[in-house]
């Protein structure tokens, strides 16, 4: 049995078994040792740079620097937009431990609203988790002093300086200058993100949103070492951000100034323009609102205060007015009247007060229901004869008074440099039956002939209109800026674009200027109450435009409740043969009438401008007998 089984046993066959296994797992201890000892040289020597760089990044981080917005002047130097330093409470999402639960007891310490939640969960949603976002702006040194003891509590909460616009004289520029507010996703998908990843605020309207790129600057970057609570402990490197352009307006502060004092709370527009290069002098619509509520994100019961506030505050009559231009488009009528030949400057139409249309019983009244009895074209203009202008518009037919007027750029935009400009409308018959589905009648052609019925203007465009009869034909593209200044102080200068000219004969130029300024210096002129005395000669033309159908009735003031109370509207130009401003005016359901806001612009203007408005003032009395 024995011998059976050592005959089984192979002790050599198992010892060659052992160390052949014991090879090769020598060899494969061999092989790891080597593979790690070729790794452990690849990354201690190959990629050194690689793992340092990442080592450095537990305590370095890329922030980018907010450039300073460009500020905004007026022609002479007087600030209209700056930025002044306030604290603000920032949250940056990913360095906060419980979010939500930090809020609340942050809730504790300092007041956080409603609305400055909503507004940065809404900033959470549009920008990444390890951007700093504003939770609270504007804190108070009280406010900073209980944070900063506790801040300890708050990883990823801290206290920032930084600047926020400010508008200096509050309600007074906001339908020219605009605002900046909360960047929104949509705005923020207009622009390049990267350049806006330290701005949390954009231009909202006028001048701050047209001008944006300029305004805002480029970003720049800075290496900051943090500590575990996200506390910045120092900069290791950083670029410079590149401050945006200063912007200098042609806005004349004071003039601007004035027109909303004498407005007041009237809802009303004027704008005044240099008819000579198409630059804004004051661009004002009232009422009006402060900006300043909207910089850093208006709470909900202030907005609701001035949508539902009287006059609408947030509306701009000044460019998003449409208005019925009323008697204010005669002269532009008159225009194509004498080019055509349809009428000369002694053409004579009888006034009796009313006018019918051929095979029409219908009775189409003068606004006053007053016979002007002769009048030709000059008489026409200074006493506003409704029956004369019917009598040219059936002559002429809507194709041709809509040829002229859109030549001076009625029912189109003016192209100003502000974003929120309305286009009027200019009727066709083409236009009619589009909108309508109705044909044109010759009744329509009439209500045109007055500024009436589907005819539409803005402020901008009237003033814009009539500084091309003020500087005879040649018109210019209405602009607000003057010039840039970049952060090195190199200045650039708006270029004031020419628009396509109305060339016509300066005999008809002669007559259509000496009926505008009939209208403020004859006896019989609609404006004379208004200019009789005044120390410059003024050319223009005063409109009322009616807000309901009169149906046959005679129109009585103080009897109408004052939201059907007519718009009062007056155009101008002064000195009026050496233009240096042209000016329109509208005065919604009108106490003041349009004429008297324009004398006292004009008075003031004229008393701190140097002129030579004086010199032809002799020779208007002699001219408004003859326009009589």
């Amino acid at each position: 049995m024995f011998n059976r089984f050592s005959t089984l046993k192979d002790p050599q066959k198992e010892r060659t078994l052992f160390n052949r296994r014991i090879w090769t797992i020598a060899f494969f201890i061999a092989l790891l040792v080597f593979c790690l000892i070729i790794r452990l040289v690849y990354l201690q020597i190959f990629q050194h740079q690689v793992y340092t760089t990442l080592a450095k990044q537990n305590q370095l981080n890329l922030s980018p620097a907010e450039p300073n917005r460009g500020l905004i002047y007026d022609r002479k130097g007087v600030l209209l937009a700056e930025n002044v330093p306030v604290y603000n409470l920032v949250v940056t999402p990913n360095r906060a431990s419980n979010l939500k639960a930090s809020l609340g007891q942050l809730q504790q310490i300092i007041p956080i609203s409603k609305d400055d939640l909503n507004q940065f969960y809404k900033q959470l949603t549009l920008h990444r988790r390890f951007e700093p976002l504003p939770l609270r702006t504007r804190l108070t040194e009280e406010e900073v002093a209980r944070f900063s003891v506790n801040q300890y509590r708050f990883p990823g909460f801290n206290i920032q300086a930084e600047m926020i616009r400010h508008y200096p004289f509050g309600s007074a520029f906001a339908s020219l200058v605009g605002y900046v507010g909360r960047i929104n996703a949509k705005e923020l998908g207009q622009v390049d993100p990267s350049n806006y990843s330290a701005t949390n605020f954009i231009g909202k309207t006028g001048v701050e949103k047209y001008y944006e790129p300029q305004l805002h600057g480029q970003v720049g970057y800075k290496q900051v070492e943090s500590d575990a609570s996200g506390q910045i402990v120092r900069i290791a490197s950083q670029i410079l951000p590149t401050p945006g352009d200063n912007l200098y307006l042609t806005i004349d502060s004071k003039l601007q100034l004035k027109a909303q004092e004498i407005l007041g709370e009237q809802r009303a527009a004027v704008v005044a323009m240099n008819p000579q290069n198409g630059e804004i002098l004051a661009l004002i619509s009232t009422p009006t609102f402060d900006p300043n509520l909207f910089v850093a994100g208006i709470n909900q019961h202030d907005y609701d205060a001035l949508e539902k506030a009287p006059g609408q505050p947030l509306y701009n009559r000044a460019l998003r007015g449409r208005y019925p231009a009323g008697s204010t488009i005669k002269p532009f009528i008159s225009l194509e009247g004498l080019v055509s030949g349809a009428i000369t400057p002694d053409s004579v139409y009888y006034d009796p007060g009313w006018f019918k249309l051929k095979d029409s019983e219908h009775t189409y009244y003068g606004f006053r229901r007053e016979a002007h009895g002769n009048v030709n074209l000059v008489k026409a203009i200074t006493e506003s004869s409704d029956i004369y202008f019917y009598n040219l518009a059936v002559k002429l037919g809507i194709e041709h008074i809509a040829d002229m007027l859109s030549r001076f750029g009625f029912g189109q935009k003016t192209g100003i440099d502000l974003s929120e400009e309305l286009a009027g409308i200019l009727p066709t018959p083409q236009w009619k039956e589009k909108i309508t589905h109705k044909p044109w009648y010759p009744g329509d052609t009439l209500n045109v002939g007055i500024g009436q019925g589907f005819m539409e203007v803005t402020p901008l465009q009237l003033a814009a209109a009539v500084a091309g009869i003020a500087n005879r034909g040649q018109r210019w593209q209405p602009h607000v800026l003057l010039h840039s200044q970049t952060a090195d102080g190199t200045q650039t200068a708006y270029s004031s674009l020419a628009l396509p000219s109305v060339e016509l004969d300066k005999s008809i130029w002669k007559t259509i200027i000496t009926g505008m300024k009939g209208v403020a210096n004859s006896p019989d002129g609609t404006a004379y109450p208004f200019f009789k005395d005044a120390d410059y000669t003024v050319a223009g033309k005063t409109g009322t435009a009616q807000v309901f159908s009169l149906k046959g009735q005679r129109y009585n003031k103080s009897m109408l409740p004052v939201n059907l109370r007519d718009n009062s509207l007056f155009i101008c130009f002064a000195p009026a043969d050496k233009p240096q401003i042209a000016l329109a005016v509208i005065v919604q359901n009108y106490t003041t009438p349009a004429a008297q806001v324009a004398r006292r612009l004009l008075d003031y203007y004229f008393s701190t401008h140097q002129t030579d408005g004086t010199a032809d003032k002799s020779n208007d009395n002699a001219t408004g007998a003859m326009a009589n």
